[in-house]
């Protein structure tokens, strides 16, 4: 079984908006509430297409009460943390091209002893543990890099910024930035194939284990000691990319913890991925979903390709 902790989890809201007008009155073609945050996400793919999952989670006030009834009617096996706060609201305005705007709240401040009740909650994990999303305010950047560093099993990474640096100093199993974040975490621009995998194959001299990193419309990329994989799908009706780099991680944990190589690996993350962008909202794809997307893989891809999204 794989868990997923998510220290900041979310209500997503998804509104659908024909025509976005900043400073005019706008009315939603559609809306939807999902559960949200990186590992709630995770883990609901993962039980979508069958493979065994649970969540750990912080959750307070009426939106916590929320979340945890969405869980349950999504069939989700969850631990949650009682928290004082009130877990946070995250909303999502797509257009029809699937072009989406993010307003994300900052969520609760968590006490000391609730982050350590999420701690020991990990700790008691079996089998592949997924640290996942942003973190709660007020909590300190080394607080995944301390759970990677004492938990015993292997443990992937999906996080940004401060704490993201931090975890990797942990060297963690597996990590997935986007290039965005991988740009960041070594402080330069990554315009080509090549310079991602260059960027990559930094941190895997400093002990990380492998380094998936997701480039949207230009697909995913596998590094680790063994070469490189580049994976990508194309998706002909986008409606939102909201949980869609989530999806993908989903779909390589699944693969690489029932024995595939990396190449199956990425490719499955990728079809999951892609599912995932042509869904609402942060919808998750199932099994049929998945099976109409096609992936094109190689080994060999051309490193000097300039990335577009």
């Amino acid at each position: 079984m794989i868990t997923t902790l998510t220290p900041n989890p979310s209500i997503d809201r998804t509104m659908l908006v024909e025509n976005l007008l900043p400073g005019e009155v706008n009315r939603a073609a559609s809306s939807r509430t999902d559960p949200g945050g990186k590992g709630v996400n995770v883990a609901r793919a993962l039980i979508r297409n069958g493979h065994p999952a649970r969540a750990i989670l912080p959750l307070g006030g009426p939106d916590g009460e929320l979340l945890a009834s969405l869980l349950q009617d999504a069939g989700i096996p969850f631990d949650a943390i009682p928290i004082a706060g009130t877990t946070r609201t995250n909303m999502a305005i797509v257009d029809p091209t699937g072009t989406t705007t993010k307003v994300n709240e900052p969520g609760p401040e968590l006490s000391p002893n609730e982050m350590n009740q999420l701690a020991n909650a990990v700790g008691r994990a079996a089998g592949p543990v997924v640290l996942c999303g942003s973190l709660p305010p007020g909590t300190h950047d080394s607080f995944l890099a301390e759970m990677i560093a004492g938990y015993p099993g292997r443990v992937a990474v999906d996080t940004s910024g401060a704490p993201l640096a931090a975890a990797v100093t942990a060297k963690p199993w597996l990590i997935k930035p986007n290039r965005e974040e991988l740009s960041e975490l070594t402080g330069r621009e990554l315009p080509t194939l090549q310079a991602v995998v260059d960027a990559a194959r930094e941190l895997l001299a400093n002990g990380v284990g492998v380094v998936v990193v997701s480039l949207g419309s230009d697909g995913a990329l596998w590094v680790d000691p063994d070469g490189i994989h580049h994976a990508k799908a194309t998706v002909t009706e986008p409606r939102s990319t909201v949980g869609a780099g989530d999806c993908l991680l989903a779909g390589v944990l699944s693969a690489l913890t029932t024995g595939n190589d990396p190449a199956t690996a990425l490719s499955r993350g990728v079809a999951w991925g892609a599912a995932a962008v042509a869904l609402p909202g942060s919808a998750v794809p199932g099994p049929t979903d998945v099976t109409t997307v096609a992936v094109t893989s190689t080994h060999e891809p051309d490193l000097e390709t300039v990335l577009t999204d």
